[in-house]
């Protein structure tokens, strides 16, 4: 028995020596899937091949490193937040972003566990009033709840999934139970940010009464958050937001962008068909026209087919990318800040928030690659802008690069 003891010990401090020199103090666990990932995305879809890989990678190390240093501030101790304005405020989707990043940024930069655990203590600090997992969506400079204590779909999401590739990026058996995290907004947000009657993303959990109960806002349509969330749970109805969403993709295309391909800001339903929403239903006169909430859906949704291949939106993705190649010239110097469904453009200037997301788009065919190098070089080269145009660009750009990666 003494013999064995002392064997055992033996092996402990085998193991520990080990570990010491593998990570030794003050230095943080770099992650199982360290930036930069090169994932292989589905076969047939391109990245930019005018530059070499370590080349984006770097670039996408640039921007990270200017978005870090304008927008993910202290919050007290323990927390982060990241800016949103100038004013100093945030909002749960500025939350969210930052979450994915520090956690895609992993293995690149070391302090990237430390941003996202005070990322994560500012999102438990601030819960929405209807259920304590989803987040408060807005913020003032000292940090307190403005315009309601509710939540925002896009921000819960976003956490939600940011929660599970934190799992896979440094497991969840250290302070904070990432995984468990996960499920615990996911399953709130099926309870209160989900119309289980109609299986459509509600535009918070605020949103449960007159046409706001059964609205959908096609920025929030992660089609593989989505699916991550039922992998992770086990919970197949997330199936049937899926294929709503999928739906509701098709039937906006079909019917109101057939020659172009763009959705809406915001998407109500009439009868038992959706359309585009009135102007002014929510946030401006632009709200039924693609302006800068559906700007982000090129990435959005393009991101799920090359990941999974689900091609279910394939054709309203390859008109979106024929539609703004002949728009302008194939010059993203070109894209417009918003555009009726008809292509219309509604105003004269440009927007990271735009080009940037068509070189997502344009990632689904080899007939697009002249575009899509330009697109890159574009968004690489583009003058710095505001937190929103910034963070678009910034995660376009990981995507472009071949550096998003799945739950």
């Amino acid at each position: 028995m003494i013999k064995r003891r002392k064997s055992i010990f033996r092996k402990t401090l085998v193991l520990f020596c080990t570990a010491a020199l593998i990570f030794p103090a003050g230095m943080s666990f770099a992650g199982y899937k360290p930036f930069p990932q090169h994932t292989t995305y589905v076969s047939g879809s391109i990245k930019p091949n005018h530059v070499s890989q370590s080349t984006m990678d770097d670039a996408v190390k640039r921007k990270w490193n200017t978005w870090k240093s304008s927008f993910l501030k202290p919050a007290g101790t323990g927390k982060y937040y990241v800016k949103y304005n100038s004013a100093g405020e945030t909002v749960s989707e500025a939350h969210g972003y930052g979450m994915l990043f520090s956690v895609l940024m992993a293995g690149y930069d070391n302090g990237a566990q430390a941003y996202f655990d005070g990322l994560y203590q500012y999102y438990k600090a601030h819960p929405s009033n209807n259920n304590p997992y989803l987040m408060a969506w807005k913020q003032n400079s000292s940090f307190q709840n403005i315009n309601g204590a509710n939540s925002a779909t896009d921000g819960d999401m976003d956490i939600a999934y940011a929660l599970l590739l934190a799992d896979r990026q440094w497991g969840s058996n250290e302070s904070i139970n990432y995984l468990q995290a996960a499920k615990d907004i996911i399953n709130a947000i099926m309870s209160n940010d989900v119309n289980s009657s109609q299986w459509t993303l509600r535009l918070g959990d605020w949103a449960t009464s007159g046409s706001y109960d059964t609205a959908t806002r096609p920025s929030d349509f992660m089609l593989n958050h989505l699916k991550g969330f039922q992998k992770a749970t086990g919970d197949t109805r997330w199936t049937n937001v899926v294929d709503k969403t999928y739906t509701i993709i098709n039937s906006i295309h079909s019917s109101y962008s057939p020659n172009t391909g763009l959705l809406p800001d915001f998407v109500v339903m009439s009868g038992s068909n959706y359309e585009p929403a009135a102007s002014d239903f929510l946030e401006g006169d632009k709200d039924g026209k693609y302006y800068y909430n559906s700007s982000r859906t090129p990435w959005r949704i393009t991101t799920d087919y090359l990941l999974t291949g689900d091609n279910r939106a394939l054709s309203q993705i390859n008109k979106m990318n024929s539609f703004i190649k002949n728009a302008t010239s194939s010059n993203p110097a070109n894209v417009r800040a918003g555009y009726d469904l008809n292509g219309s453009a509604i105003v004269t200037y440009n927007s990271g928030a735009f080009y940037a997301p068509f070189g997502v788009s344009a990632m689904t065919s080899s007939s697009n690659q002249s575009w899509l190098n330009s697109v890159w070089n574009y968004t690489v080269n583009a003058s710095p802008e505001g937190y929103f145009e910034e963070s678009i660009k910034l995660f376009s750009m990981i995507v472009m690069s071949g550096n998003w990666w799945a739950y």
